[in-house]
């Protein structure tokens, strides 16, 4: 199913006067600042509000946790998505293949047999909800280049499976309906595409993309398509998650793309991994910073020093940790059952609040396009923590307090939750930040605890036994 450059340029030349007309439909809506309608989410503060007090990033930072969908024809194969034609001998992937392995034309044949006829777009987003996810990041296209959504400029595409049905289109009209804000994410590196790669050699060989190839701009300019045609036929879109660039972002002009976007969707935010210094938040995967993230500061990793200092709030880098629920599988893998366990993902969170980041918790749906049980009775047992404890987590930032061993702290105006991993059999006691404590009670009941105050410390008398064994919450007011 890849295209020749004839067929490239033929449709390219054809459809770009579409592209220019569905950009003019770009609606007065997508351009207001207070259309996101976050308050049919469970926020608490109107959405005027928060764009008054945080502008377009509001929202963000109200929300902290969110679902992120890796589906595609590869859930067939029970393979990882791209990097199985991409890095065939990678550790990882090679124990991931199937028994005597997978070629690549076997990878690419792959959409003739997807046909997800149990997909239902209105129970994702009710599971969404009820597991206390305020936003949802749909992969519309993965480095291996098959769509999930109907472009108007490739076959290789949902619509043309057997299926025959715009998933992203479905997921776009589901979300508006409950009030769910819908992220795509788009991968700029595309292994169908004769122009980003010569597609004659396997992809293992030239993944990386050539642009020195005179067939470079055909590339861009078809990524500048389909970026305008999901921002202009799928509703508002909060953010556009970017990926596979390999510290090569040079090579795709990204400022050439963050000026696109910022045209036909003002408010649609921008990761880090799209144009150098232009992007709206950070996205460390699979791990939680062991420091707050900082403008400027160095890229994070794994085996930085813990650090334990509290930045100003201007010097606060927006963040979100993105992480596959099974065993860093993004997509659904019938013989992964090494999931994240409810108490993982609400720890998981609480860590990420602590820091001022968010959650982005992904998934995988099954070949026919359910969610399998394993994922379902996770992600609804952390709802019910939510239920109960959603202040402490919910339009927090980071807490005064980091670096204790058995809590984390977040803190929303004039509160600060303390999460008590640990239980302690005496009084709970804390270093002192600088604000006077006038109340402290537990979230859960809202039984109030007495507690004692001096210049150096905050003891805390707690009742003997936890309120809830994963994770129990202390309220401290202050003046």
């Amino acid at each position: 199913m890849a295209m020749t450059r004839r067929s490239i340029l033929g449709g390219i030349t054809g459809a770009l006067a579409a592209s220019r007309l569905s950009a003019q439909k770009v609606t007065t809506q997508q351009q207001d600042p207070t259309f996101f309608g976050l308050t049919d989410t469970g926020f608490s503060t109107p959405t005027e509000t928060l764009q008054a007090q945080g502008g377009r990033t509001a929202w963000f930072q109200q929300a902290k946790f969110g679902m992120f969908i890796t589906w595609g024809p590869y859930s067939l194969a029970n393979v990882i998505p791209s990097w199985t034609i991409m890095d065939p001998n990678g550790g990882m992937i090679k124990a991931a293949m199937p028994p005597g392995g997978m070629t690549e034309e076997e990878y690419v044949a792959l959409p003739k047999r997807f046909n997800p006829e149990k997909f239902n777009a209105d129970e994702i987003v009710e599971l969404a909800r009820l597991s206390g996810q305020k936003y949802i990041t749909f992969v519309t296209k993965h480095h291996d280049g098959f769509c999930m959504f109907d472009s108007l400029y490739t076959n290789y595409k949902i619509t043309k499976t057997p299926y025959g049905k715009d998933v992203t289109k479905q997921l776009a009209d589901a979300c508006d309906k409950d009030g769910m804000p819908l992220a795509l994410y788009y991968s700029p590196p595309d292994m169908n595409h004769p122009a980003f790669r010569d597609t004659s050699k396997p992809a293992y060989t030239n993944w990386l993309g050539e642009p020195a190839r005179p067939e470079w701009p055909i590339y861009l300019e078809y990524m500048r398509l389909q970026l305008t045609e999901l921002l202009t036929r799928y509703g508002p879109i909060v953010t556009l998650w970017f990926d596979g660039i390999h510290q090569q972002p040079e090579k795709l002009d990204g400022r050439r793309f963050v000026k696109l976007i910022h045209e036909l969707s003002p408010n649609t935010l921008i990761n880090d991994r799209l144009a150098v210094g232009l992007y709206d938040f950070v996205t460390p995967e699979n791990f939680v910073p062991n420091r707050i993230p900082i403008k400027g500061g160095k890229q994070m990793t794994r085996k930085d020093p813990v650090d334990s200092s509290i930045p100003k709030p201007e010097d606060f880098q927006l963040w979100e940790s993105c992480m596959a629920i099974n065993n860093k599988n993004w997509s659904y893998n019938a013989n992964d059952h090494k999931f994240m366990s409810y108490q993982d993902i609400i720890r998981t969170l609480i860590e990420c609040a602590s820091k001022g980041g968010n959650l982005n918790l992904g998934i995988g749906p099954k070949p026919d396009g359910t969610i399998q049980v394993e994922l379902r009775e996770r992600l609804l047992a952390t709802g019910e923590w939510l239920r109960v404890n959603g202040d402490s987590i919910y339009g927090t930032t980071y807490g005064p307090i980091q670096g204790l061993k058995f809590a984390r702290t977040t803190s929303k105006e004039k509160k600060v939750y303390v999460h008590v991993l640990e239980w302690p059999s005496a009084a709970m006691v804390l270093p002192s930040f600088g604000k006077k404590i006038v109340y402290a009670s537990l979230l859960t009941n809202n039984q109030r605890l007495k507690f004692r105050q001096d210049g150096n410390s905050i003891s805390v008398d707690l009742p003997s036994q936890a309120p809830d064994p994963t994770a129990s919450v202390v309220v401290l007011e202050t003046t």
